[in-house]
Protein backbone atom coordinates (compact mmCIF):
# COMPACT_ATOMS: atom_id res chain seq x y z
CA UNK A 1 0.00 0.00 0.00
CA UNK A 2 3.01 2.35 0.12
CA UNK A 3 6.59 2.72 -1.10
CA UNK A 4 9.57 3.99 0.86
CA UNK A 5 12.79 5.84 0.08
CA UNK A 6 16.07 6.40 1.93
CA UNK A 7 17.74 9.74 2.51
CA UNK A 8 21.32 8.87 1.59
CA UNK A 9 22.75 11.67 3.75
CA UNK A 10 20.90 10.96 7.01
CA UNK A 11 20.00 7.29 6.50
CA UNK A 12 16.38 8.08 7.40
CA UNK A 13 13.53 6.15 5.79
CA UNK A 14 10.56 8.13 4.47
CA UNK A 15 7.21 7.19 2.99
CA UNK A 16 7.69 7.97 -0.70
CA UNK A 17 4.11 7.52 -1.82
CA UNK A 18 0.86 5.97 -0.64
CA UNK A 19 -0.77 3.78 -3.28
CA UNK A 20 -4.22 5.10 -4.20
CA UNK A 21 -6.96 2.73 -3.05
CA UNK A 22 -4.65 0.53 -0.98
CA UNK A 23 -4.97 -0.29 2.70
CA UNK A 24 -2.62 2.51 3.80
CA UNK A 25 -4.56 5.01 1.70
CA UNK A 26 -7.92 3.88 3.06
CA UNK A 27 -6.68 4.01 6.66
CA UNK A 28 -5.52 7.61 6.26
CA UNK A 29 -2.66 6.98 8.71
CA UNK A 30 0.30 7.22 6.33
CA UNK A 31 1.20 10.14 4.07
CA UNK A 32 4.02 10.89 1.65
CA UNK A 33 6.94 12.45 3.50
CA UNK A 34 6.23 10.75 6.86
CA UNK A 35 9.42 9.62 8.63
CA UNK A 36 9.41 5.90 9.37
CA UNK A 37 11.14 5.30 12.71
CA UNK A 38 10.32 1.70 13.69
CA UNK A 39 8.59 -1.39 12.32
CA UNK A 40 7.34 -3.75 15.03
CA UNK A 41 9.82 -2.20 17.46
CA UNK A 42 12.77 -2.53 15.08
CA UNK A 43 14.57 0.76 14.35
CA UNK A 44 14.89 1.31 10.61
CA UNK A 45 17.17 4.36 10.48
CA UNK A 46 20.27 3.45 8.45
CA UNK A 47 18.69 0.38 6.86
CA UNK A 48 18.26 0.00 3.14
CA UNK A 49 14.67 -0.07 1.82
CA UNK A 50 15.16 -3.73 0.88
CA UNK A 51 15.99 -4.55 4.52
CA UNK A 52 12.87 -2.74 5.73
CA UNK A 53 10.78 -4.69 3.24
CA UNK A 54 12.31 -7.94 4.49
CA UNK A 55 11.27 -7.04 8.06
CA UNK A 56 7.71 -6.54 6.81
CA UNK A 57 7.76 -9.85 4.95
CA UNK A 58 8.99 -11.69 8.05
CA UNK A 59 6.30 -10.12 10.26
CA UNK A 60 3.17 -12.04 11.20
CA UNK A 61 -0.15 -10.75 12.45
CA UNK A 62 -0.45 -7.06 13.29
CA UNK A 63 2.30 -4.77 12.01
CA UNK A 64 3.08 -1.66 14.07
CA UNK A 65 4.65 1.40 12.46
CA UNK A 66 6.20 4.22 14.42
CA UNK A 67 6.22 7.34 12.29
CA UNK A 68 6.81 11.04 12.62
CA UNK A 69 4.19 12.83 10.49
CA UNK A 70 5.32 15.10 7.71
CA UNK A 71 4.97 18.69 8.94
CA UNK A 72 3.75 19.82 5.50
CA UNK A 73 1.77 16.85 4.21
CA UNK A 74 0.95 16.68 0.53
CA UNK A 75 -2.64 17.17 -0.51
CA UNK A 76 -4.67 13.99 -0.36
CA UNK A 77 -4.74 12.00 -3.58
CA UNK A 78 -8.42 11.27 -3.05
CA UNK A 79 -9.19 14.87 -4.00
CA UNK A 80 -7.29 14.66 -7.30
CA UNK A 81 -9.34 14.39 -10.47
CA UNK A 82 -8.80 11.26 -12.53
CA UNK A 83 -7.41 11.62 -16.05
CA UNK A 84 -8.13 8.96 -18.66
CA UNK A 85 -5.47 8.12 -21.23
CA UNK A 86 -4.79 5.62 -23.99
CA UNK A 87 -1.33 4.05 -23.94
CA UNK A 88 0.51 4.69 -27.21
CA UNK A 89 3.43 2.40 -26.34
CA UNK A 90 4.11 -0.85 -24.47
CA UNK A 91 5.55 -0.89 -20.97
CA UNK A 92 6.72 -3.63 -18.60
CA UNK A 93 7.80 -2.68 -15.04
CA UNK A 94 9.90 -5.84 -14.74
CA UNK A 95 12.13 -4.53 -17.53
CA UNK A 96 12.46 -1.07 -15.99
CA UNK A 97 15.35 -0.90 -13.53
CA UNK A 98 14.44 2.62 -12.44
CA UNK A 99 10.99 1.84 -11.03
CA UNK A 100 10.90 2.23 -7.20
CA UNK A 101 9.03 -1.05 -6.70
CA UNK A 102 8.57 -3.43 -9.66
CA UNK A 103 5.88 -5.37 -7.78
CA UNK A 104 3.84 -2.18 -7.50
CA UNK A 105 4.21 -1.42 -11.20
CA UNK A 106 1.60 -2.01 -13.87
CA UNK A 107 2.35 -3.45 -17.30
CA UNK A 108 0.35 -2.19 -20.25
CA UNK A 109 0.24 -2.47 -24.02
CA UNK A 110 -0.35 0.20 -26.61
CA UNK A 111 -4.07 0.75 -26.97
CA UNK A 112 -4.87 0.00 -23.30
CA UNK A 113 -7.13 2.49 -21.51
CA UNK A 114 -5.75 3.76 -18.19
CA UNK A 115 -7.31 5.82 -15.42
CA UNK A 116 -4.56 7.99 -13.92
CA UNK A 117 -5.61 8.74 -10.35
CA UNK A 118 -2.48 10.48 -9.04
CA UNK A 119 0.06 12.66 -10.85
CA UNK A 120 1.55 14.33 -7.76
CA UNK A 121 4.92 12.64 -8.42
CA UNK A 122 6.52 14.08 -11.55
CA UNK A 123 8.28 10.77 -12.21
CA UNK A 124 5.78 8.07 -11.26
CA UNK A 125 2.02 8.23 -11.67
CA UNK A 126 -0.58 5.95 -10.15
CA UNK A 127 -3.16 4.38 -12.46
CA UNK A 128 -5.68 1.61 -13.00
CA UNK A 129 -6.26 -0.27 -16.24
CA UNK A 130 -9.78 -0.13 -17.69
CA UNK A 131 -12.06 -1.92 -17.49
CA UNK A 132 -11.05 -3.04 -14.01
CA UNK A 133 -12.71 -3.76 -10.70
CA UNK A 134 -9.42 -3.30 -8.83
CA UNK A 135 -9.58 -0.57 -6.20
CA UNK A 136 -5.81 -0.36 -5.72
CA UNK A 137 -3.83 1.66 -8.25
CA UNK A 138 -0.38 0.72 -9.51
CA UNK A 139 2.69 2.66 -10.61
CA UNK A 140 3.34 3.74 -14.19
CA UNK A 141 6.03 6.12 -15.46
CA UNK A 142 4.91 9.70 -16.01
CA UNK A 143 4.60 10.88 -19.61
CA UNK A 144 7.89 12.77 -19.41
CA UNK A 145 9.78 9.92 -17.82
CA UNK A 146 8.45 7.31 -20.24
CA UNK A 147 9.18 9.44 -23.29
CA UNK A 148 12.70 10.07 -22.02
CA UNK A 149 13.18 6.33 -21.47
CA UNK A 150 11.95 5.51 -24.96
CA UNK A 151 14.09 8.17 -26.61
CA UNK A 152 17.23 6.68 -25.10
CA UNK A 153 16.43 3.17 -26.30
CA UNK A 154 16.57 2.11 -29.94
CA UNK A 155 13.01 1.48 -31.14
CA UNK A 156 12.38 -1.97 -32.53
CA UNK A 157 11.46 -1.74 -36.18
CA UNK A 158 8.59 -3.92 -37.29
CA UNK A 159 8.49 -4.79 -40.94
CA UNK A 160 5.30 -6.12 -42.46
CA UNK A 161 5.11 -8.18 -45.59
CA UNK A 162 2.24 -7.40 -47.91
CA UNK A 163 0.47 -9.86 -50.16
CA UNK A 164 1.01 -8.92 -53.77
CA UNK A 165 -2.49 -9.57 -55.06
CA UNK A 166 -6.16 -9.61 -54.20
CA UNK A 167 -8.84 -12.28 -53.95
CA UNK A 168 -10.91 -12.89 -57.03
CA UNK A 169 -13.99 -12.76 -54.82
CA UNK A 170 -13.31 -9.13 -53.92
CA UNK A 171 -14.48 -7.76 -57.26
CA UNK A 172 -15.37 -4.29 -55.94
CA UNK A 173 -14.15 -1.79 -58.54
CA UNK A 174 -11.64 -4.43 -59.62
CA UNK A 175 -8.99 -2.19 -61.14
CA UNK A 176 -8.97 -0.02 -57.99
CA UNK A 177 -8.68 -3.11 -55.79
CA UNK A 178 -5.86 -4.44 -57.92
CA UNK A 179 -4.08 -1.13 -57.56
CA UNK A 180 -4.62 -1.32 -53.79
CA UNK A 181 -3.09 -4.79 -53.58
CA UNK A 182 -0.49 -5.00 -56.34
CA UNK A 183 1.34 -1.70 -56.38
CA UNK A 184 2.72 -1.29 -52.87
CA UNK A 185 6.11 -0.16 -54.09
CA UNK A 186 4.51 2.55 -56.19
CA UNK A 187 1.93 3.63 -53.63
CA UNK A 188 2.34 6.84 -51.71
CA UNK A 189 0.80 8.41 -48.65
CA UNK A 190 0.46 11.99 -47.55
CA UNK A 191 3.43 13.16 -45.48
CA UNK A 192 0.98 13.97 -42.68
CA UNK A 193 -0.09 10.34 -42.45
CA UNK A 194 3.25 8.83 -41.56
CA UNK A 195 2.99 6.58 -38.54
CA UNK A 196 4.90 8.11 -35.62
CA UNK A 197 7.84 6.26 -34.17
CA UNK A 198 8.18 5.90 -30.43
CA UNK A 199 10.78 8.64 -30.25
CA UNK A 200 8.68 11.12 -32.25
CA UNK A 201 5.47 10.76 -30.24
CA UNK A 202 4.33 13.98 -28.63
CA UNK A 203 3.39 11.85 -25.62
CA UNK A 204 3.36 8.12 -24.85
CA UNK A 205 -0.14 8.68 -23.43
CA UNK A 206 -3.08 10.15 -25.34
CA UNK A 207 -5.68 11.81 -23.11
CA UNK A 208 -9.17 10.55 -23.90
CA UNK A 209 -12.74 11.19 -22.85
CA UNK A 210 -16.11 9.59 -23.51
CA UNK A 211 -17.68 11.02 -26.64
CA UNK A 212 -21.22 10.37 -27.86
CA UNK A 213 -22.29 11.62 -31.24
CA UNK A 214 -25.24 14.03 -31.22
CA UNK A 215 -28.01 13.05 -33.67
CA UNK A 216 -27.57 16.36 -35.52
CA UNK A 217 -23.83 15.83 -36.01
CA UNK A 218 -22.34 14.20 -39.10
CA UNK A 219 -21.79 10.48 -38.80
CA UNK A 220 -18.44 9.22 -37.63
CA UNK A 221 -16.17 7.89 -40.36
CA UNK A 222 -15.82 4.09 -40.28
CA UNK A 223 -12.34 2.81 -41.10
CA UNK A 224 -11.59 -0.84 -41.81
CA UNK A 225 -8.00 -2.04 -41.72
CA UNK A 226 -6.32 -5.38 -42.06
CA UNK A 227 -3.69 -7.38 -43.88
CA UNK A 228 -4.16 -8.03 -47.59
CA UNK A 229 -6.25 -11.14 -48.14
CA UNK A 230 -8.06 -11.07 -44.80
CA UNK A 231 -11.34 -10.01 -46.44
CA UNK A 232 -11.54 -6.30 -45.60
CA UNK A 233 -12.64 -5.26 -49.07
CA UNK A 234 -15.26 -8.00 -49.36
CA UNK A 235 -16.72 -7.04 -45.98
CA UNK A 236 -16.91 -3.42 -47.06
CA UNK A 237 -18.52 -4.42 -50.36
CA UNK A 238 -21.20 -6.52 -48.67
CA UNK A 239 -22.01 -3.88 -46.07
CA UNK A 240 -22.62 -1.24 -48.74
CA UNK A 241 -24.60 -3.63 -50.95
CA UNK A 242 -26.96 -4.63 -48.13
CA UNK A 243 -27.26 -1.10 -46.66
CA UNK A 244 -26.98 1.26 -49.66
CA UNK A 245 -29.10 4.02 -48.13
CA UNK A 246 -27.09 4.34 -44.92
CA UNK A 247 -23.59 3.17 -45.93
CA UNK A 248 -21.44 4.37 -48.82
CA UNK A 249 -17.79 4.46 -49.75
CA UNK A 250 -15.93 7.46 -51.17
CA UNK A 251 -15.68 7.69 -54.93
CA UNK A 252 -11.98 7.26 -55.89
CA UNK A 253 -10.14 9.65 -58.17
CA UNK A 254 -8.31 8.37 -61.24
CA UNK A 255 -6.48 9.71 -64.26
CA UNK A 256 -7.43 6.81 -66.55
CA UNK A 257 -9.74 7.58 -69.52
CA UNK A 258 -13.50 7.16 -69.18
CA UNK A 259 -14.76 3.92 -70.70
CA UNK A 260 -17.93 3.49 -72.68
CA UNK A 261 -21.01 3.43 -70.45
CA UNK A 262 -19.26 4.77 -67.34
CA UNK A 263 -20.88 8.19 -67.50
CA UNK A 264 -24.30 6.72 -66.66
CA UNK A 265 -23.08 5.41 -63.30
CA UNK A 266 -19.54 6.63 -62.63
CA UNK A 267 -17.43 4.65 -60.21
CA UNK A 268 -14.60 7.20 -60.21
CA UNK A 269 -13.92 10.91 -60.22
CA UNK A 270 -12.15 11.19 -63.58
CA UNK A 271 -9.57 13.98 -63.42
CA UNK A 272 -6.56 15.13 -65.36
CA UNK A 273 -3.08 14.13 -64.32
CA UNK A 274 -2.32 17.79 -63.54
CA UNK A 275 -5.28 18.08 -61.15
CA UNK A 276 -4.41 14.75 -59.52
CA UNK A 277 -0.83 15.86 -58.92
CA UNK A 278 -2.07 19.19 -57.52
CA UNK A 279 -4.25 17.25 -55.05
CA UNK A 280 -1.22 15.18 -54.09
CA UNK A 281 0.94 18.18 -53.20
CA UNK A 282 -2.05 19.68 -51.35
CA UNK A 283 -2.26 16.51 -49.21
CA UNK A 284 -5.85 15.83 -50.28
CA UNK A 285 -5.34 12.06 -50.58
CA UNK A 286 -5.43 9.54 -47.77
CA UNK A 287 -3.53 7.21 -50.07
CA UNK A 288 -2.76 7.11 -53.78
CA UNK A 289 -0.70 5.21 -56.28
CA UNK A 290 -0.19 4.07 -59.84
CA UNK A 291 -1.57 1.04 -61.66
CA UNK A 292 -0.91 0.25 -65.31
CA UNK A 293 0.22 3.79 -65.97
CA UNK A 294 -2.78 5.51 -64.36
CA UNK A 295 -3.06 7.21 -60.97
CA UNK A 296 -5.70 6.22 -58.40
CA UNK A 297 -6.44 7.69 -54.99
CA UNK A 298 -8.87 8.02 -52.08
CA UNK A 299 -9.38 11.67 -51.18
CA UNK A 300 -10.56 13.49 -48.09
CA UNK A 301 -12.96 15.45 -50.34
CA UNK A 302 -14.67 12.24 -51.48
CA UNK A 303 -15.10 11.17 -47.85
CA UNK A 304 -16.62 14.55 -47.02
CA UNK A 305 -19.07 14.19 -49.93
CA UNK A 306 -20.54 11.03 -48.39
CA UNK A 307 -20.77 12.52 -44.90
CA UNK A 308 -22.45 15.69 -46.19
CA UNK A 309 -25.19 13.56 -47.73
CA UNK A 310 -26.02 12.27 -44.25
CA UNK A 311 -24.66 8.78 -44.90
CA UNK A 312 -22.08 6.77 -42.99
CA UNK A 313 -18.83 6.70 -44.95
CA UNK A 314 -16.91 3.44 -44.77
CA UNK A 315 -13.35 3.17 -46.08
CA UNK A 316 -10.64 0.55 -45.99
CA UNK A 317 -7.09 1.86 -45.82
CA UNK A 318 -3.66 0.55 -45.03
CA UNK A 319 -3.07 0.77 -41.24
CA UNK A 320 -0.18 3.21 -41.64
CA UNK A 321 -2.61 5.69 -43.22
CA UNK A 322 -5.10 5.65 -40.35
CA UNK A 323 -3.24 8.42 -38.51
CA UNK A 324 -4.10 11.01 -41.19
CA UNK A 325 -7.82 10.36 -40.66
CA UNK A 326 -7.71 10.78 -36.87
CA UNK A 327 -9.10 14.31 -36.75
CA UNK A 328 -11.84 15.93 -34.69
CA UNK A 329 -13.76 16.60 -37.90
CA UNK A 330 -13.94 12.98 -39.08
CA UNK A 331 -13.83 11.28 -35.64
CA UNK A 332 -13.00 7.89 -37.20
CA UNK A 333 -13.99 4.61 -35.59
CA UNK A 334 -11.27 2.14 -36.60
CA UNK A 335 -11.94 -1.60 -36.81
CA UNK A 336 -9.08 -4.02 -37.39
CA UNK A 337 -10.01 -7.24 -39.20
CA UNK A 338 -8.01 -10.33 -38.21
CA UNK A 339 -7.81 -13.70 -39.95
CA UNK A 340 -9.39 -16.72 -38.23
CA UNK A 341 -7.52 -19.72 -36.87
CA UNK A 342 -5.03 -21.32 -39.29
CA UNK A 343 -7.38 -24.25 -39.93
CA UNK A 344 -10.39 -22.02 -40.61
CA UNK A 345 -8.31 -19.68 -42.77
CA UNK A 346 -7.28 -22.52 -45.06
CA UNK A 347 -10.84 -23.85 -45.19
CA UNK A 348 -12.41 -20.52 -46.18
CA UNK A 349 -9.75 -19.75 -48.81
CA UNK A 350 -9.88 -23.19 -50.43
CA UNK A 351 -11.72 -21.95 -53.53
CA UNK A 352 -10.38 -18.37 -53.53
CA UNK A 353 -7.76 -17.27 -55.99
CA UNK A 354 -5.07 -14.62 -56.01
CA UNK A 355 -5.21 -12.20 -58.92
CA UNK A 356 -2.19 -10.28 -60.10
CA UNK A 357 -1.69 -8.10 -63.14
CA UNK A 358 -0.09 -11.09 -64.85
CA UNK A 359 -1.96 -14.21 -63.71
CA UNK A 360 -4.48 -15.87 -61.40
CA UNK A 361 -3.54 -18.67 -59.04
CA UNK A 362 -4.69 -20.54 -55.96
CA UNK A 363 -3.48 -19.80 -52.44
CA UNK A 364 -0.29 -21.54 -51.37
CA UNK A 365 0.89 -22.42 -47.89
CA UNK A 366 3.38 -19.54 -48.08
CA UNK A 367 0.47 -17.16 -48.77
CA UNK A 368 -1.34 -18.35 -45.65
CA UNK A 369 1.76 -18.02 -43.47
CA UNK A 370 2.47 -14.58 -44.89
CA UNK A 371 -1.10 -13.42 -44.20
CA UNK A 372 -0.99 -14.66 -40.59
CA UNK A 373 2.37 -13.03 -39.90
CA UNK A 374 1.44 -9.74 -41.60
CA UNK A 375 -1.77 -9.54 -39.56
CA UNK A 376 0.07 -10.24 -36.31
CA UNK A 377 2.69 -7.57 -36.94
CA UNK A 378 0.12 -4.97 -38.03
CA UNK A 379 -1.84 -5.49 -34.83
CA UNK A 380 1.29 -5.17 -32.71
CA UNK A 381 2.43 -1.98 -34.43
CA UNK A 382 -0.89 -0.15 -34.82
CA UNK A 383 -3.00 -1.52 -31.96
CA UNK A 384 -3.21 1.92 -30.32
CA UNK A 385 -5.14 3.22 -33.35
CA UNK A 386 -7.82 0.51 -33.29
CA UNK A 387 -11.15 0.97 -31.52
CA UNK A 388 -12.20 -2.66 -32.06
CA UNK A 389 -10.64 -5.89 -33.31
CA UNK A 390 -12.84 -8.33 -35.23
CA UNK A 391 -11.98 -11.86 -36.38
CA UNK A 392 -13.25 -12.78 -39.85
CA UNK A 393 -14.23 -16.32 -38.92
CA UNK A 394 -17.27 -16.45 -41.20
CA UNK A 395 -17.94 -13.76 -43.80
CA UNK A 396 -21.68 -13.47 -43.21
CA UNK A 397 -21.40 -13.55 -39.42
CA UNK A 398 -18.50 -11.10 -39.44
CA UNK A 399 -20.47 -8.75 -41.69
CA UNK A 400 -23.38 -8.82 -39.24
CA UNK A 401 -21.12 -8.13 -36.27
CA UNK A 402 -19.40 -5.37 -38.20
CA UNK A 403 -22.70 -3.64 -38.89
CA UNK A 404 -23.53 -3.82 -35.16
CA UNK A 405 -20.19 -2.17 -34.35
CA UNK A 406 -20.90 0.58 -36.87
CA UNK A 407 -24.23 1.29 -35.21
CA UNK A 408 -22.55 1.25 -31.80
CA UNK A 409 -19.98 3.79 -32.97
CA UNK A 410 -22.73 6.19 -34.05
CA UNK A 411 -25.09 5.75 -31.11
CA UNK A 412 -23.11 4.83 -27.97
CA UNK A 413 -20.38 6.62 -25.97
CA UNK A 414 -16.84 5.78 -27.06
CA UNK A 415 -13.38 6.71 -25.80
CA UNK A 416 -11.86 9.24 -28.19
CA UNK A 417 -9.02 11.81 -27.99
CA UNK A 418 -10.11 14.51 -25.57
CA UNK A 419 -9.97 17.23 -28.23
CA UNK A 420 -12.67 15.51 -30.31
CA UNK A 421 -15.39 16.21 -27.76
CA UNK A 422 -14.36 19.81 -27.02
CA UNK A 423 -16.29 22.51 -28.80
Amino acid sequence: GATIRKDEETGEIFIARVIHGGLADRSGLLHPGDLLVEVNGNPVVGLDPEQVIQILMDSQGTILFKVLPNETPASSSCCAKSVFVRAMVDYCPLQDTSIPCPDAGMAFRRGDLLEVVDQSDERWWQARKLPSAASCARLIPSAGRLKSRLSTSEPRKIRTKQMTASLSSAGFRQSFCLWRRTSHRRRRQSCTSCSPTLSSLSSPYEEVSLYQRHPEEKHRLIVLAGASGVGVNELRKRLIKTNPLSLQGPLPHTTRPIRAGELAKPEYHFVSKELFEYMVVSHRFVEYGEFRGHLYGTSIDAIDDVLRRGQICIVDVEPHNVQMLRTSRLKPFVIFIKPPSPERLRETRREARIISAQASRAFTEDDFLQLEEASRLLEVKYRHLFDRVLVNEDLQECCSRLFSLIQEAQQEPQWTPVGWSQK
